[in-house]
């Protein structure tokens, strides 16, 4: 004989769900199961790497010279997303950011390239780095398999403060966050071990 147990849903949003709900459902159902589904929604859906580039080709070129205004339409992009894919940015840019920190980039960002016994910034580098994703996919890819292909002479700090500035205008909170990637000159080992050709 087969036994039919009556099986009624209850849909509570988790962030609803605390201590005094879950006492009244325990008196209410005491010998009920529960099971939790998650339901993912855009906003909960990890940051892809199309979307980061959208953020990025959000870049508002016609204020050349503010860069703050320049970055402006992507900040308040990414800050009017979920928090997370304020991290996720921050990671993907990270990574964007290490992959192209390697001495055969180096040699190519115009004056300030590197040299042997000649002082190089570390500083100077990252934001050439910078300017590299600033510019776009294609770009990024094309300097990626091509390092003559190296902005000259540009650089574009500002990229860096998009997640920590997007992340402060949504929650109202300090950003403390380490992306997954360091960022500093010389983090990736393997791009300065390279020998040029």
């Amino acid at each position: 004989m087969k036994h039919n147990s009556m099986t009624s849903e209850i849909k509570i949003p988790l962030r609803a769900l605390n201590e005094s709900m879950i006492k009244d459902l325990k008196e209410k159902y005491p010998e009920a199961e529960i099971s939790v589904e998650l339901h993912q929604d855009r906003n909960k859906a990890p940051l892809s790497e199309s979307a980061f580039w959208e953020i990025i080709s959000m870049l508002d070129w016609s204020k050349a010279g503010d860069d703050e205004a320049v970055v402006e339409p992507a900040k308040a992009m990414l800050a009017s997303g979920a928090v997370r894919h304020i991290f996720e940015f921050a990671d993907l840019l990270s990574e964007k950011l290490y992959a192209l920190d390697g001495l055969k980039y180096a040699l190519q960002i115009g004056e300030d390239s590197w040299y042997p016994d000649q002082y190089f910034s570390v500083d100077n580098f990252l934001y050439a780095r910078c300017c590299v994703v600033a510019n776009g996919k294609e770009a990024y890819d094309e300097v990626l398999n091509d390092p003559a292909q190296m902005p000259k002479d540009l650089t574009f700090e500002e990229l860096l403060y998009i997640p920590s500035e997007a992340y402060e205008r949504k929650t109202g909170k300090r950003y403390d966050y380490t992306p997954s990637y360091p960022i500093e000159t010389y983090s990736n080992q393997i791009g300065w071990a390279e020998e040029t050709e």
